[in-house]
């Protein structure tokens, strides 16, 4: 039997730091009003927060909008933004109120108010796109604004409501540019954040300036900054290698990050635990092969993460047993508990009380130039036909075009990977295997969304262990995914740049205006 490897979740551990004094000193004025090049595989699907649920979008939110709450790099708990104070008003955990900071103005000069705020939680789910963020609000009934107070009356009680208020789905818009009923078109934005989107060029470019006129969470000098998008990590990569960018983040190609040198000087890598997770996940529904879970259960049988996470990422990534992760309260290995190792004869048993012809064949989709997306999934395959009870057909597509076809139910089998909406297990609890999940897999089970509901009554997020142990026991029983791996995140600058290390800590947030010129 293998062993399982566990971490913690832990503060960030910078690899090597060349010159940390010199990282608090002030930008030189060679630099001081260059824009930071940020480049990124990233993909961002919407410029309007109605209309975008992933990491490439909610990076450039967390930037360019405000959100009541915000999370300071390592917190667990959201502090105010736009918001004065935030608190629930009642024991029952179902009235929140908050308070809208004042002197906060959207670019036209128009003053924010709480109406601004009640519009744009209305308008998210008003609109309620497959591939929006409206399925964080499952448990927001209505909204409503006096003067500058804006109260959210919830349906059940939800200790994780502040959490979510922070993220990307949280982002304040001027209710006098954006539709009530309809995404916003073009590359205008406008929102009040830290930062002001002065041009955008999708899949390209997004150029940001300083908001001068920002009042909020975020203290400091900001530098300009420029986001740049590559299809693939190849083209990142010598992006990074011919100095055409200052920083890059997500994704480096593995074989790029098992060859970094820490002594190399010109270079400051940092990598951190990270709560970023990827998941094989199966469609349910009658109308697809693997509607039965006892074939889910045969796939389960022959996955080896292990292998996986060497032969495709370079040990760069961890190999994950269960749907919460390591550093998470309450993660568990429950899909390592039940399926131990890889086992053919215990997959064809499966099979054949099933009653299905062998090899049973399934399309597995995945995300065009995602990382090592191709990589992962011709692996995958060969796990699976080695057995020779599954035969799978690999299709690539475009990333928007690819979230629209799970979104629609059009995949057997597409991995994804998951970055925390916030630092608490409901992020991977109601989102990724809750009835109309996000995930959209099909599958519903009472008992899920009993403890999901079960879990945000708490305040104390300490006593939801039990309940997400139960949970866990029960996907892994169920198998509307498979858990497939755990991210480190890497970040990676030139010697001109500090501040990478508090870019990212493997939530929603990317924050740009922690980078400064040395």
């Amino acid at each position: 039997m293998r062993s399982v490897r566990t971490r913690t979740l832990t503060a960030l551990l910078v690899l090597a730091v060349v010159g940390v004094g010199g990282w608090q000193l002030l930008p030189s004025q060679q630099n001081k009003n260059k824009a930071i090049v940020v480049g990124t595989t990233d993909a961002v699907t919407s410029l309007d927060p109605a209309g975008a649920y992933d990491a490439g979008s909610w990076a450039l939110f967390s930037n360019v909008f405000q959100t009541l709450l915000t999370f300071q790099p390592g917190g667990t708990s959201p502090v105010p933004d736009a918001a004065s104070s935030c608190d629930f008003a009642d024991t029952g955990l179902r009235t929140y109120r908050c308070e809208v900071r004042e002197g906060i103005t959207f670019p036209s000069g128009r003053t924010m108010t709480a109406e601004d705020v009640k519009f744009s939680f209305d308008r998210v789910k008003k609109i309620d796109l497959d591939v929006g963020p409206a399925s964080l609000f499952s448990t927001l009934r209505s909204v409503e604004a006096v003067g500058s107070t804006v109260t959210f009356h919830l349906s059940s009680p939800d200790a994780t409501f502040p959490l979510k208020v922070a993220t990307g789905a949280g982002s304040i818009v001027d209710r006098t540019r954006y539709s009530k009923n309809a995404l916003r078109t073009g590359t205008q934005v406008d929102g009040s954040g830290p930062y002001r989107l002065k041009g955008y060029a999708k899949d390209k470019s997004a150029v940001l300036e300083p908001n001068g006129s920002y009042e909020g969470a975020v203290s400091g000098t900001r530098q300009p900054v420029e986001l740049r998008y590559f299809d693939t990590a190849a083209e990142l990569d010598k992006a990074w290698q011919d100095r055409r960018i200052d920083v890059a983040g997500r994704t480096l190609s593995p074989k790029f990050l098992a060859g970094l040198n820490p002594s190399d000087p010109g270079n400051r890598v940092s990598v951190s635990d990270s709560s970023e997770v990827r998941n094989l996940y199966l469609n349910t529904r009658a109308s697809s092969p693997l509607h039965d879970v006892r074939v889910r259960q045969a796939m389960a049988w022959l996955i080896n993460r292990e292998h996986l996470a060497g032969a495709v990422y370079d040990g760069t990534v961890d190999a994950l047993y269960s749907l919460i992760p390591t550093g998470i309260t309450g993660h568990t290995t429950a899909f390592f508990d039940a399926y131990p190792e890889q086992d053919a004869k215990r997959a064809r048993a499966l099979l054949t009380e099933a009653g299905v012809s062998v090899p049973v064949r399934f399309t597995y989709g995945y995300g065009e130039g995602r990382g090592a997306a191709a990589e992962e999934a011709a692996e995958l395959k060969r796990q699976l036909e080695e057995s020779g009870l599954f035969e799978v057909d690999l299709k690539g597509y475009e990333w928007t075009d690819f979230q629209k076809r799970w979104a629609d139910g059009k995949l057997d089998a597409y991995a994804v990977g998951w970055v925390a909406d916030y630092p608490d297990p409901d992020t991977f609890g109601s989102p990724l295997v809750g009835t109309g999940s996000t995930m959209s897999t099909g599958y519903s089970s009472k008992t899920v969304d009993r403890l999901v509901r079960a879990s945000q009554q708490h305040a104390d997020r300490g006593r939801v262990v039990t309940d997400f142990r139960d949970l866990q026991a029960r996907i892994a029983t169920d198998v509307p995914l498979i858990p497939l791996w755990q991210r480190k995140e890497y970040v990676v600058s030139n010697e001109d740049v500090g501040g990478s290390q508090y870019l990212t800590d493997g939530t929603g947030a990317f924050r740009l205006w922690k980078l400064d010129w040395i």
